[in-house]
């Protein structure tokens, strides 16, 4: 019953009962990533590369969630944005490639802080849109009339992706020094 002892309980066994392995390219990687996602969570605007990789997925989550109403629908670019990548966090995790698992979420981060500057587009609306369509932050900050507070609300989301770029650095550099034996003879 190997899926009932999921993931805490194999982990403190595997990670915690031996000596440390580093895996140096693992750790390298892991550093790159780290000071380029800490660089887009404190210069945003700079955009990223996975960027083009997020809008085709915020204008598919409108069609997703669309079909929930219009509220819904609207906040569904923003939603599945977000979701997907989280889906591969939690698959990797799931699988126990807690490397992989810590990696995918700095595109969790960078999505958040994606999602930051188009919240904080709300009130200006300079971003240019695809299609030139309706702004679905000022649309639904309008609507929950919260468009005076789009200042707060964008510092919170900005808040939680540096924080979950933070912590995609540290689990992946800690992923890093503690790879499993296994992995350190495919490399």
């Amino acid at each position: 019953m190997r899926f009932l002892a999921r993931p805490g309980q194999r982990y403190a066994k595997a990670y915690f009962s031996r000596s440390m392995n580093i895996s140096y390219p693992k750790l390298v990687f892991a550093a790159i990533l780290t000071l380029y996602f800490l660089w887009i969570a404190y210069d945003p605007m700079q955009g990223s590369f996975l960027d083009m990789v997020d809008l085709p997925i915020h204008e598919t989550g409108h069609l997703i969630f669309g079909i929930f109403g219009e509220f819904i629908g609207m906040a569904g670019g923003t939603l599945f944005q977000l979701i997907l990548p989280a889906v591969f966090v939690g698959y990797f995790w799931w699988n126990e490639k807690y490397f992989s698992a810590a990696i995918v979420l700095f595109w969790v981060g960078q999505s958040v802080i994606n999602v930051h500057v188009y919240a904080q587009d709300a009130v200006r609306m300079e971003l240019p849109l695809v299609g030139g369509g309706i702004h679905d932050w000022n649309w639904m900050l309008t609507h929950l009339g919260l468009l005076d507070s789009t200042k707060v609300i964008a510092s919170l989301i900005r808040v939680i992706g540096a924080l979950t770029i933070v912590a995609a650095s540290v689990t992946s550099i800690f992923y890093a020094f503690h790879s499993p034996e296994r992995e350190l003879e495919e490399i």
